[in-house]
């Protein structure tokens, strides 16, 4: 795989984070960097992929409005809850 070398200027408390887990897992400094950026990178694709669904249901009006489900959660500790709204 091709590589890019990306420089960043982190905050100090940061930058000695990264080094105690590089120590503590006795990995580089760049494979700790490189794992938590993909990490962070799929994480706000996810992200990215709920929200453009949820815009999508909303669009479709695809959705249960908010008393319903506040009616549905106070519900949950009577002897009778309400069915799931739908």
């Amino acid at each position: 795989m091709n590589t890019k070398v990306i420089t960043a200027h982190v905050p100090l408390p940061l930058a000695e984070k990264v080094d105690e887990m590089a120590a503590k897992l006795e990995r580089s400094r760049g494979w700790i960097v490189k794992q938590a950026l993909a990490a962070w990178l799929e994480q706000e694709e996810e992200r990215r992929r709920l929200t453009l669904a949820a815009l999508a249901d909303v669009e479709q009006q695809n959705v249960i409005d908010h008393e319903s489900v506040e009616a549905w959660a106070a519900s949950l500790d009577s002897d009778e809850p309400l069915p799931v709204p739908r």
